[in-house]
């Protein structure tokens, strides 16, 4: 993989969604190692882009991603976006511990172990590191404990990682859609009973041209936070 002469982006949550339209728009350009859960689910994506390299990672789970990261032939990394996660939004008092403790494991912990794992290769590379945050990250709302405080986590996990980073060449960037068309989102506002039109959301293919610029700029800069939201509030 390596030895293909391309730069190599490894993206997780590539199956669908945003992810999805990030793996897509990244393989124009790099070699795309596909992260989901299963073969299967990634089957879609190799059909289509046949030189993908699929990463099948659960990371949620501490031993899928040791194993996954240990299997990976890729000695340097020039890309790494994260877009894994989950949604749970309800009320504060219906959540358990074990409920709590998936969502951090899910969106936290996992991004942050798989993140310390490829750390030697994207510093070799000089790389890029793209966290897939949300709107959830920069305000609070009813409902949203458990999502909203996983998403704050990942961004000072990302602003803390950029400044131990810089001397290393590594660039750190959040990027924080608003509700983007896709299963999860439209299931969320579907259940709080505001969907909205379909123009009061942004095309994942709208978040993958942000990652884009973020991949593209000049090394001397890097995008530390990109906020995508809809013109159109629902």
């Amino acid at each position: 993989m390596s030895g293909s002469g391309r730069p190599v982006a490894l993206v997780t949550g590539a199956s669908r969604g945003i992810g999805l339209a990030i793996a897509r728009d990244l393989a124009r350009t790099h070699t795309v190692v596909a992260g989901a859960r299963s073969t299967a689910a990634l089957a879609g994506l190799v059909d289509e882009v046949p030189d993908v390299v699929p990463f099948v990672c659960d990371v949620g789970d501490g031993d899928s991603v040791a194993t996954a990261v240990a299997a990976l032939d890729a000695d340097r990394l020039d890309v790494v976006v994260h877009s894994a996660g989950i949604a749970d939004e309800r009320p504060f008092d219906t959540f358990t511990r074990d409920d709590w403790r998936r969502s951090f494991e899910v969106n936290v912990f996992g991004v942050a172990d798989l993140t310390a794992r490829l750390l030697p290769a994207l510093r070799r590379a000089r790389g890029t590191v793209v966290f897939l945050n949300s709107g959830s990250g920069t305000f609070s709302y009813p409902d949203g404990a458990v999502y909203s405080g996983t998403k704050f986590a990942l961004r000072t996990m990302a602003d803390c990682l950029r400044e131990e980073e810089r001397t290393n060449g590594v660039r750190v960037v959040s990027v924080h859609p608003g509700f983007v068309d896709t299963d999860m989102a439209r299931t969320i506002r579907r259940e709080a009973g505001r969907e909205g039109p379909d123009e009061s959301y942004v095309q994942p293919e709208t978040i993958a041209a942000g990652v884009r610029v973020a991949v593209d700029a000049p090394h001397e800069a890097q995008f530390e936070t990109i906020a995508i939201r809809p013109t159109l509030r629902a």
